[in-house]
């Protein structure tokens, strides 16, 4: 999930540079959600994950 957020984010950079505004708009937003996203599910796996 964090290789999407990556993604859209390079793909936003990309975007940006050559002048596609409504482009990188969206493919920023993108690029956060998914980001909290995984950041949401990365806190929840450490604190229901295996212990020993």
């Amino acid at each position: 999930m964090l290789r999407w957020a990556f993604l859209f984010l390079i793909i936003a950079l990309i975007a940006g540079v050559f002048g596609f505004f409504g482009i990188v708009e969206a493919a920023t937003s993108i690029a956060k959600i998914v980001f909290f996203i995984f950041l949401i599910l990365f806190i929840a796996s450490l604190l229901t994950g295996r212990r020993t």
